[in-house]
């Protein structure tokens, strides 16, 4: 395995365990839908699913893991900007 791939395959698997780990830590109560890090480690897990899922030319995973950048990347800009939850 080139270092190459080996960087490709270890954004996909860190994406896959920040997203995972996200969602853990919110459904165990440690971490709220609103917060700074619970939208960081969906933006990062997904930019990580985008990088190994472009690789491989899986063009469906990267269509919804931009998606899942985009809603995180707007709910980072409304909590930056002291916008309220509805």
């Amino acid at each position: 395995m080139t270092v190459s791939l080996f960087l490709i395959e270890a954004a996909g698997w860190a994406g896959a365990c920040l997203i995972l780990l996200a969602y853990i830590l919110l459904s165990a109560g440690k971490l709220k839908g609103n917060s700074p890090a619970y939208q960081w480690m969906n933006v990062v897990g997904g930019a990580g699913f985008v990088i190994n899922s472009g690789y491989h030319g899986a063009v469906p995973s990267v269509a919804i893991n931009v998606a899942w950048i985009a809603i995180g990347a707007f709910a980072l800009w409304r909590i930056y900007k002291g916008v309220k939850p509805v």
